[in-house]
């Protein structure tokens, strides 16, 4: 995996994305409740303080607790929440670790449809359906992995020429248009809901 992201909006931190499949899921896990380029530069943020220039599953889910709770706090803080985020990061590597020996990219890599890769990607903790469907228009899109059927799998964030989600999101016009159509969905919600349906 290398490829250029503009996820973060930051040349660092979007290398970093492009070519490590941890921080790729590690920033897709933060974003929510912060802005997308603050949760995908997470990962960055999260190896340059841990003295690195990748991400290691085994390093994340074998630290202290404790200090990880604390190296996300430190100011910039990771997340608006870095206390559960934290946990949450380290689930997640706890769980590639025991399923995958570490290597995130074994996630999707030899798997044969999307309606399989959706369901690994379901299994990872801190990935609804919602999240994992929005990873793996990501993976479809804009890193190379097309098993069968993929774009269905993800559903309408699978869908060619959207701009619903991060998986559309190439640089700064297209930010700007999923940015727009995130506005307007949480505008038809709220009147949806103000109207009692």
């Amino acid at each position: 995996m290398n490829v250029t992201l503009h996820l973060a909006q930051d040349p660092e931190a979007d290398d970093l994305l492009g070519r490590s499949p941890l921080a790729a899921l590690v920033g897709m896990l933060l974003d929510q409740q912060v802005p997308m380029e603050w949760a995908f530069k997470g990962p960055w943020t999260i190896a340059q303080r841990l003295g690195a220039t990748d991400l290691d599953a085994h390093e994340i889910a074998a630290t202290d607790p404790e200090s990880f709770v604390a190296l996300l706090s430190t100011k910039p803080a990771v997340h608006r929440y870095p206390g559960s985020m934290a946990k949450r990061i380290q689930q997640l590597c706890q769980y590639l670790v025991e399923h995958y020996d570490g290597d995130a990219s074994a996630v999707w890599q030899d798997v044969k449809t999307g309606k399989e890769l959706l369901s690994r990607l379901e299994s990872l903790p801190g990935f609804g359906h919602q999240k994992a469907q929005i990873f793996l228009a990501l993976l479809g899109k804009q890193l190379g992995v097309h098993p069968t059927g993929w774009r269905e799998a993800a559903g309408s964030y699978g869908d060619p020429d959207s701009f619903r989600s991060v998986a559309d999101i190439k640089g700064p016009d297209s930010l700007a248009k999923v940015r727009a159509h995130k506005q307007e969905m949480k505008a038809a919600a709220k009147a949806a809901k103000a109207s009692g349906k």
